[in-house]
């Protein structure tokens, strides 16, 4: 898996689109999608911007399967594998980022409904 397969798992996982991504890196969605696709070569200081944003260390993005997170393998099978814990960490840590940003999206459209309530009322 190259590393820009691995990013857009890890975007996927995180419920992050590539036009939020792009945006936080200062570059256009297509510039982003370039990178995702392999046709970009990442720098090492846009790696590090990643790695912020996804709130992951570059040696997690670097090391990051897939197949562990998208039912390829089962993460139930602990056998002699190092990384099982680490990878059943971030499975966990990811998942809780994904709630986190739902709920976020949810108050905000909470506020933007009751803007919209208060406005209806003034008319």
């Amino acid at each position: 898996m190259v590393i820009g397969d691995k990013i857009k798992s890890i975007r996927k996982l995180k419920n992050y689109t590539q036009e939020y991504i792009a945006e936080q890196l200062g570059i256009t969605q297509a510039g982003y999608s370039k990178i995702e696709k392999g046709k970009t070569r990442m720098s090492l200081e846009k790696l590090q911007q990643l790695s912020l944003i996804l709130e992951l260390p570059i040696e997690k993005i670097i090391n990051f399967e897939s197949q562990y997170y998208l039912g390829h393998r089962s993460i139930v099978d602990k056998r002699t594998d190092a990384n099982s814990q680490n990878s059943f960490e971030l499975l966990i840590r990811l998942y809780e980022d994904k709630i986190a940003l739902l709920e976020k999206l949810l108050c905000k459209t909470d506020q933007e409904l009751e803007l919209y309530k208060q406005k209806c009322t003034m008319v």
